[in-house]
């Protein structure tokens, strides 16, 4: 199980990272999802969740869960959620203000400027 969550963690952060180098502005976005996504199983995986055990102690529980890695969880969605909505606002203004959805504002080569592909 433990392979599998690291290896899950690894697949998202390799996915964000590629997204991010992408020259279009919404992969760039779904990069930066992806980033957070893999960020929140990390804090999760960090926290050793436990199943059918309470969050908080209470008195006469033997064992209880970490509240803290839950606690980091929220806040980090809070947080994402804000970034995303922000990215999404000035991607858009920035098409709307230069007319392509380039990271680099520069607009869209036209098919004769192409290189041909082999």
């Amino acid at each position: 199980m433990e392979f599998l969550i690291a290896t899950a963690i690894g697949v998202m952060t390799a996915a964000g990272i590629y997204l991010l180098l992408r020259r279009r502005t919404f992969p760039v976005v779904l990069g930066l999802a992806f980033l957070s996504y893999a960020i929140n199983v990390f804090l999760f995986a960090m926290g050793r969740v436990v199943v059918d055990q309470p969050p908080i102690y209470e008195k006469g529980v033997s064992a209880y869960t970490d509240p803290l890695p839950q606690a980091l969880v929220l806040t980090a969605i809070v947080i994402a959620f804000g970034m995303t909505a922000f990215v999404v606002i000035l991607a858009l203004r920035t098409y709307l203000e230069t007319g392509t959805d380039q990271v680099d504002g520069l607009p869209d080569a036209a098919p004769e400027e192409q290189e041909p592909r082999p």
